[in-house]
């Protein structure tokens, strides 16, 4: 027989937080309001207990502040705007895989070793073998930004940390990036995404350019393969309990 009132400890002890944690939930609109007893004491229901699992289970698929907005949108009513905060992540992590193939097949482009039985061929310089995609004309800071999805703040914050380093045009002297500023410009907003420093991402980066000691570039592009997984999977579970919530059995 299912419980008709639950108290905070009880929501908090299934997940190991705390009782003022899930009223800050409640506060912060994505648990819906709870009624009050006679003595003041919040009663929660089993749809509070299904909100918090799926509040919960978003977190890691799609981050505080999307979960967050997909929950205040159930509470409200408002499913289309929770499905659209959803297909807004789930866009992200599909352009996120995509961008790490496009890294992974320039990098193996960068990295694989000359034959031997060639007698002294001649360099390969980057400009000579750019991936797919990439752009036939330099872009502007403003072209770049728009292209991966960043400001140009973020462009300059990264051109100050080594990352970055655009010609300028004669004419003007503004910046001009490169396909091969590109290419690089896209490995680090992928890094960054990962969680991953500037100090270490301008490592990385150079990495690339010189095509040498490419152990830690392999590890860090497969430790960012695995949170996509990682992530890809939440989003399965997280689907799985927002549907409960939304289509809960006879309480």
């Amino acid at each position: 027989m299912r419980r008709s009132s639950y108290r905070p400890a009880d929501l908090a002890r299934e997940h190991g937080i705390s009782t003022q944690t899930v009223r800050n939930y409640e506060r912060d609109g994505v648990l819906p309001p709870a009624r009050r007893t006679p003595s003041g004491y919040r009663a929660y229901t089993a749809t509070h207990v299904r909100a918090l699992r799926a509040y919960l289970a978003l977190i890691p698929a799609h981050g505080y502040a999307t979960s967050g907005e997909i929950m205040r949108a159930v509470n409200a009513g408002d499913l289309d705007t929770a499905l659209r905060a959803i297909d807004r992540s789930h866009a992200q992590l599909l352009r996120d895989r995509e961008t790490l193939d496009a890294v992974e097949v320039a990098v193996g482009l960068l990295t694989q070793p000359t034959a031997t039985h060639r007698p002294d061929p001649p360099p390969t310089t980057r400009s000579d073998r750019p991936p797919a995609g990439r752009p036939d004309r330099p872009l502007t800071i403003g072209g770049l930004a728009r292209r991966i999805g960043v400001t140009p703040a973020a462009l300059r914050k990264w051109e100050g940390a080594g990352i970055l380093a655009p010609g300028r045009g004669q004419a003007t002297g503004y910046r001009l990036y490169s396909a091969d500023d590109v290419r690089d410009a896209e490995l680090a907003h992928l890094l960054r995404r990962g969680g991953y420093r500037l100090d270490h991402i301008a490592t990385v980066v150079r990495q690339v350019r010189d095509a040498a000691g490419t152990e830690p570039l392999a590890e860090s592009l497969a430790n960012w393969r695995r949170r996509l997984t990682d992530r890809g999977r939440a989003m399965l579970t997280a689907a799985v309990r927002l549907a409960e919530h939304l289509s809960p059995p006879d309480d």
